[in-house]
């Protein structure tokens, strides 16, 4: 039987631009193609869980405007279970989008109602945090709400993954509410306080945060893989080459798809294999919720 999947966090309508190069300070570049389409963390994160199989529910704030009213109709599409959607005073979240001819991509996010979220909300949702098996949460949101969240699915006996970007300041008691933690590398050096520079750097800055009361650690390393740190064992998992065509929403890709695994019962070196699988189809492909794969297409 699978465990249910509650996704908490961001929302965002993406509009992102195609261009040979990221334009400097006050340069004007001339870009190729333009599109626009569902993003945010947390719905990248949301969607890609439920494509792939998962059991999902998805808490977001979105405004009383056209994007939020196309937001909630695509997660229905999704079949995502939108019962924990909010309707904000402010409006309903932007990202604006710049992808180069290497596929590396620069992003300015209008947060909206994504900076709405209160602690008073996150207990009106109290129950559906009971009722997951694992809570998915991230940093577009305000990092109260998802204490809050944290702290109440910890309690519950829940296993609580966060995936801590963008990176900004955290509260150390956090970590002890989090169960698994999916930093990259700069992420990780900045929560860790130590200098990561490749696997054995990284691997010792898990250790830092694993005795702030973390319990395993993955750290992604982009086209190279990923490391996976318990207190047991260190392992790799290296990525398949492949021909990028756009990052943006690769991680967000990996932690759904980490998710979906887990709550099927699979181990942690295992869910990192499949979510690495998941996350290289993904960068094949424009966009972040538009390149999300689907099950059947996990070989």
């Amino acid at each position: 039987m699978k465990g249910k999947i509650l996704v908490i966090g961001s929302t965002n309508t993406d509009m992102t631009a195609f261009c040979r190069k990221m334009p400097a300070p006050g340069e004007t570049v001339l870009g190729d193609d333009f599109v626009m389409g569902p993003g945010g963390k947390g719905a990248n994160q949301a969607v890609a869980a439920k494509r792939l199989g998962g059991d999902v529910s998805f808490i977001c704030k979105v405004g009383d405007d056209i994007f939020g009213e196309n937001t909630i109709r695509h997660f229905k599409e999704e079949g995502l279970d939108t019962s924990g959607v909010m309707i904000s005073k402010k409006p309903s979240g932007v990202a604006l989008i710049t992808v180069d001819e290497s596929a590396e991509n620069c992003i300015v996010v209008a947060s909206g109602a994504n900076n709405d979220y209160t602690e008073e909300d996150i207990r009106s949702c109290e129950k559906m945090i009971k009722d997951c098996d694992i809570l998915l949460m991230q940093l577009e949101i305000p990092v109260p709400a998802v204490m809050e969240a944290a702290k109440i699915a910890h309690e519950a006996g829940k296993t609580v993954v966060l995936n801590p970007a963008p990176a900004i300041n955290l509260p150390e008691e956090i970590f002890q509410y989090v169960s698994l933690f999916i930093p990259n590398e700069n992420e990780l050096e900045k929560y860790s306080g130590v200098q990561v520079d490749g696997e054995l750097s990284a691997s010792k800055a898990a250790k830092v945060l694993m005795s702030k009361g973390v319990g395993d650690i993955i750290v992604t390393m982009g086209s190279k893989g990923s490391l996976i740190c318990q207190s047991d064992q260190t392992a790799f998992i290296e990525a398949k080459k492949v021909e990028a065509v756009d990052t943006t929403g690769a991680g967000d890709c990996y932690c759904g798809a980490l998710c979906v695994a887990l709550s099927e019962g699979a181990s942690l070196i295992d869910a990192a294999a499949f979510a690495t699988k998941a996350s290289g189809l993904a960068v094949q492909r424009p966009g972040a919720q538009n390149a999300m794969p689907y099950r059947e297409e996990i070989y």
